[in-house]
């Protein structure tokens, strides 16, 4: 029996396959100009195979996990992409402790699309993997300017906890050299 809120949605979501891998690739440049606010471009080849080796790749790994939306009559129109990293929890711990986190590394709904409950239900399929895994915790980032980011994340309950710093490694090298 189909429940009421079942019925009334016009969208799926399953788990990837091979065959939505090159839509994916799309969906992460379309989500990296979305955050730097570049203008619409297409990805150099060559980022365009690494990406899609990732995403190939994260298909068949047990502690990656990755989530379609998808509309009949119009493909895919969203993804969720969520990995379990695990460290020895070695702070004020006095006996051995794994501590899993579950890391949300890309969620992207077309734009047409949103508003329609894709990104909540993308979401609860990550968490429940995430559960399923033993994971205590959802970590993820956004970029500081993607204040869509913030208050969609923020309304499900995430709290800056920090701040991420980074930088290219050639950039630091070159600092740690000058200093010799």
């Amino acid at each position: 029996m189909v429940n009421k809120k079942e019925a009334g949605k016009k969208f799926l979501i399953r788990e990837a396959v091979e065959d939505d891998v090159p839509v994916l690739v799309e969906f992460l440049a379309k989500l990296a100009l979305h955050v730097s606010g570049a203008p619409p471009q297409s990805l150099k080849e060559r980022e365009w195979d690494r990406l899609h080796g990732v995403l190939l790749s994260s298909l068949t790994d047990a502690n990656k996990h990755i989530m379609v939306a998808e509309v009949p009559g119009a493909g895919l129109v969203g993804m969720g992409y969520i990995y379990i990293s695990r460290n020895q929890g070695i702070w004020e711990q006095t006996s051995h402790v794994e501590y899993r986190s579950a890391f949300i590394d890309d969620v992207w709904v077309e734009p047409e699309f949103r508003k329609l409950g894709i990104f909540p239900d993308l979401l609860r399929s990550l968490v429940a993997f995430a559960e399923s895994r033993g994971a205590y915790e959802l970590v993820l980032e956004y970029s500081a300017s993607n204040k869509e980011a913030k208050a969609a994340w923020t309304r499900l309950g995430f709290k800056t906890i920090g701040v991420r710093a980074a930088a290219f490694t050639t950039a630091v090298q070159e600092v740690l050299n000058n200093r010799s």
